[in-house]
């Protein structure tokens, strides 16, 4: 049986939230199990972190450009299953000086999995499909990420930090299982050469939801990777109070990505995707503003700033992902797919360790003074996305 339509639109998500189930284990459980015992200081901690977004960066450019000229799945194949192999190898071997290593090949394997599995998606779904389609494969990206904290807490605490690879390492099956009931595809033929984005770079369009998403991506992977550090300083600020603990909260906000992420695109149907990512962004900056200034307050608060921001920080991303689809060149989406998701992860490592650099410089993670500058740079991070909508105007599509 081979997958078609809505069938294979099901499959492909399925196989996402798969994929993902590796995708933030070292975040989950970076401040209460890898701090502590490898005795890292939070600028370490956030290089360790973001060693996956480096991976995914130096990978992509080649795994996902390739994918105008050969089957995206072949890729999407072997890419799920490097970050299920790099997962388990970390699991059982990873100690202080090699988990860089091991993370990053993790990295490198799901290079090969979002952006090419996004690519083997649209390859295979008529162009009237393709808006909605997108929206659903990233946003639930954002549903396997909560999956991923869920799944990763829970299994570093019943049985150790290393069953929290281990476990998580079998997710990718589901999408090699997708890959195998996928029908051919063939490219036409390209004459660019691989790693050649001057046709991309030439569509101003397809710059601005690529530069907006860096943004994007440079406050969704700062907040993700300290999360779980951020309310378990809060926690410890409200001893004895009865609030939710770190798990229930990282669950949470990336769960409500999802339904955020698919609402985000609707509105940028309704009303236009530079106004409403525009808006959402703003939005995002506020409530980053709002956290960083209320850090040291009631836990209730900020419980309630932080649901809104998990809902601001991803209501953008369907609408940038699904704008850059529409706007890229058909002979070269792979090649605009590949810088997309090269500037994303790119900046995502740079929100990673940039975020612990700052938490170190104002006072470290124990400190209210430490989340100030956290939040304050994230704010500062999503600021840039506007801007770059705005550069882009008037040869976007709408």
């Amino acid at each position: 049986m081979k997958l078609h339509g809505k069938a294979l639109v099901a499959a492909m998500c399925v196989g996402q939230i798969g994929n993902l189930l590796p995708h933030v284990a070292v975040p989950a459980i970076m401040a209460q199990h890898l701090m502590p015992e490898w005795h890292l200081s939070a600028t370490e901690a956030g290089m360790m972190a973001s060693s996956f977004a480096f991976g995914y960066m130096v990978a992509v450019p080649v795994l996902t450009t390739l994918t105008d000229r050969i089957d995206a799945r072949r890729i999407l194949f072997a890419g799920s299953a490097l970050s299920g192999l790099a997962t388990l190898a970390f699991g059982f071997l990873a100690d202080d000086l090699s988990a860089v290593i091991w993370w990053t090949l993790a990295g490198i394997g799901f290079a090969g999995a979002y952006m090419p599995g996004l690519k083997a998606l649209t390859d295979r779904l008529e162009p009237g499909d393709s808006s909605r389609s997108v929206t659903l494969y990233t946003s639930s990206f954002s549903f396997g990420v909560g999956i991923s904290f869920l799944v990763a807490q829970l299994a570093a605490d019943l049985l150790g930090w290393r069953y929290a690879f281990v476990m998580t390492a079998f997710g990718p099956i589901l999408m090699i299982a997708a890959c195998l009931m996928m029908a051919p595809h063939h490219p036409p033929p390209t004459q660019s050469r691989l790693t050649d984005f001057s046709p991309v770079f030439r569509n101003r369009a397809a710059l601005g939801y690529i530069f907006g998403y860096g943004a994007h991506c440079f406050e969704l992977y700062g907040i993700r990777t300290w999360i779980v550090g951020f309310w378990t300083f809060v926690a410890a600020q409200n001893a004895g109070s009865a609030i939710p603990g770190p798990i229930a909260v990282s669950v949470m906000f990336t769960i409500l990505a999802m339904p955020s992420s698919i609402l985000g695109n609707e509105l940028a149907i309704r009303f236009g995707r530079h106004r409403a990512i525009g808006l959402v962004m703003a939005g995002s900056a506020l409530a980053a503003v709002l956290i960083a200034l209320f850090a040291g307050q009631s836990a209730w608060l900020l419980l309630g700033l932080i649901l809104v921001y998990a809902f601001t920080v991803n209501a953008d991303s369907g609408a940038l992902t699904s704008g850059m689809t529409l706007s890229a060149d058909p002979n070269f989406r792979g090649a605009t797919m590949a810088l997309h998701s090269t500037v994303g992860f790119g900046l995502s490592a740079l929100g990673a360790w940039g975020v612990g650099v700052a938490i170190d410089t104002a006072g470290g993670p124990a400190s209210t003074s430490g989340w100030v500058a956290g939040f304050g740079l994230l704010a500062l991070g999503i600021a840039f996305g506007p801007l770059a909508l705005l550069w882009s105007r008037g040869r976007a599509k709408p």
